[in-house]
């Protein structure tokens, strides 16, 4: 048995994050510093964790790809028999958590879910590659299959009888995560971290709080 776990640290410096410098408008603060995560070639820099919650409060968390962001809300697609999808079905309340590391910055995010359009789901389906739209259309996401080859042997039928065009299949589509809180955190020295809390309030106002780290 080591302690190894317990002796790694690191000191972070990358910066600090105070109120007369961040945008009222945490829609523009969040863009901000996507762009840095996209310029300083993060990889993946739109992965994010995904936790929902069952009816039983047991909460459950993946890491998933953001696909659109706008002033109505953050976009992920899935399918909507997953674990995450009936969730979200019972319970249409979900957090969002983009790490970047290098940066020693978080930004954590709270909402409620609603599906995006079938247009919507639509239009980003058919801009996925092939293979991934065979992937999506054939696999039962969350249950159990018996191994690989039940996956693969689906994909190929799919793919010989669908030699054109894959049609999004009903179950797979999109999310939109409207925020009422976004908490964006800059690492700093000696743990003394920045917080700063955006919460909805009157007429889309947003108010800022500094919390303590």
């Amino acid at each position: 048995m080591t302690n190894s776990i317990t002796e790694l640290r690191i000191q972070y410096t990358s910066g600090a994050l105070d109120e007369q410098d961040a945008d009222a408008n945490p829609f523009v603060m969040f863009q901000q510093w996507l762009d840095v995560a996209i310029a300083e070639n993060l990889p993946e820099p739109n992965a994010m964790l995904v936790a929902t919650a069952a009816l039983d409060a047991k909460p459950s968390a993946r890491v998933l790809l953001l696909r659109g962001v706008d002033e109505r809300g953050f976009v992920f697609f899935t399918n909507y028999a997953s674990r995450k999808g009936k969730e979200l079905k019972d319970n249409p309340f979900a957090s969002l958590v983009f790490f970047w590391q290098p940066l020693h910055r978080q930004i954590r995010i709270e909402g409620r879910v609603e599906r995006v359009s079938a247009q919507e789901s639509d239009a980003y389906f058919d801009s996925r590659p092939r293979g991934s739209q065979l992937s999506a259309a054939a696999s039962p996401q969350s249950q159990v299959i018996p191994n690989r080859a039940f996956l693969e042997t689906r994909v190929a039928d799919l793919d010989a009888k669908n030699p054109n065009h894959v049609l999004r299949p009903a179950q797979w589509g999109g999310y939109r995560v409207t925020p009422d809180i976004f908490e964006f955190w800059q690492g700093r020295e000696n743990r003394l971290h920045d917080r700063l809390r955006y919460t909805r309030g009157v007429n889309n106002v947003w108010n800022i709080e500094r919390l303590a780290p």
